[in-house]
């Protein structure tokens, strides 16, 4: 399958990402986003990311044009995608708006246009549902930040061809990726191991087992982990960490995989993490340096 024109669906934090590292590998990418406001916030960051890489000669000035040239910005669905090989949705993590968005996707895109989802939780089957062609549909979960993390995630739905998920597993690899197929089931592989964890050192804490701090360090220095559960908890987006293990509770029915109650009510006062300036910990702008949040000292 030859893949030349890639349309991202959202220019949220995901989507920018995606659409920096395809653009950045030569492909033409058309940015989708309702928000005006957010496309111009997004081709900020990329920029601001682009010469962060030059600055370290992780690409070269003629790169970083190209890249920027690469992309065009679109606000309406049709529009950006009625010349698509390949679409990759990114919005926000909400199965409604998943199947509203894949449904317009269906209608606009050409006929033999790959759909593909950035989910990190929701059935790639169920969103498959929203279209004429569910053989091509599947998951492409990026890491975050994208332009920095190497993992893919190619998840394939119950109807997906075969032939699709090979030709997306060569894609990713095109673009410096390295993709690990997987099949589809509540939370892929990372979040099924990923989620029980962080809630666990949520549980700790919430039980008193051991404070902020010490349950991070503990996973930092004995597991080698580069960050510890609760900073990462705070960097995903605790309503986001929230979302992914209800779609695991409501998938396998195993109450082991049931939202802490101290995240519950964390997400409910909307202490969400570094997008809120508080979460586990406290995030002041233009500092780096971590700061247990003054509730749990």
């Amino acid at each position: 399958m030859d893949v030349k024109y890639i349309s991202v669906i959202g220019a949220g934090t995901m989507g920018n990402g995606i659409a920096h590292v395809f653009a950045q590998n030569g492909f033409l990418v058309n940015l989708v986003d309702v928000s005006q406001p957010q496309l111009n916030k997004a081709m900020a960051t990329i920029e601001k990311n682009l010469a962060r890489q030059l600055s370290k000669n992780v690409i070269s000035e003629a790169t970083k044009e190209k890249t920027i040239k690469n992309i065009s910005t679109f606000t309406e669905i049709k529009e950006g995608v009625q010349k698509s090989d390949l679409v990759i949705e990114a919005a926000s993590e909400n199965v409604d708006l998943k199947l509203k968005i894949f449904s317009q996707l269906d209608e606009g895109a050409p006929a033999e246009c790959i759909l593909a989802s950035n989910t990190s939780s929701i059935s790639i089957t169920k969103i498959a549902s929203a279209t004429k062609r569910p053989s091509k549909v599947i998951g492409m979960h990026f890491m975050n930040p994208v332009p920095m993390m190497k993992l893919v995630e190619i998840i394939n739905g119950y109807s997906t061809d075969k032939e699709v998920a090979k030709a997306i597993v060569e894609l990713t690899k095109k673009i410096g990726k390295v993709p690990c197929e997987g099949n589809d089931y509540p939370g892929f592989v990372a979040n099924r191991i990923l989620m029980p964890m962080i809630n666990e050192a949520i549980y700790s804490l919430y039980e008193g087992v051991a404070g902020v701090e010490e349950i991070d360090t503990v996973m930092k220095l004995g597991m080698a982990h580069p960050m510890g559960p609760l900073q990462l908890a705070d960097f995903i987006g605790l309503d986001v960490c929230f979302s992914i293990l209800k779609v695991l509770y409501d998938g396998f029915g195993n109450p082991k995989y049931a939202p802490c109650p101290l995240l519950t009510n964390m997400v409910q006062a909307k202490i969400l993490g570094v997008k809120t300036g508080e979460g586990f910990y406290k995030y002041t702008a233009g500092s780096k340096e971590l700061v247990v949040s003054e509730r749990f000292q």
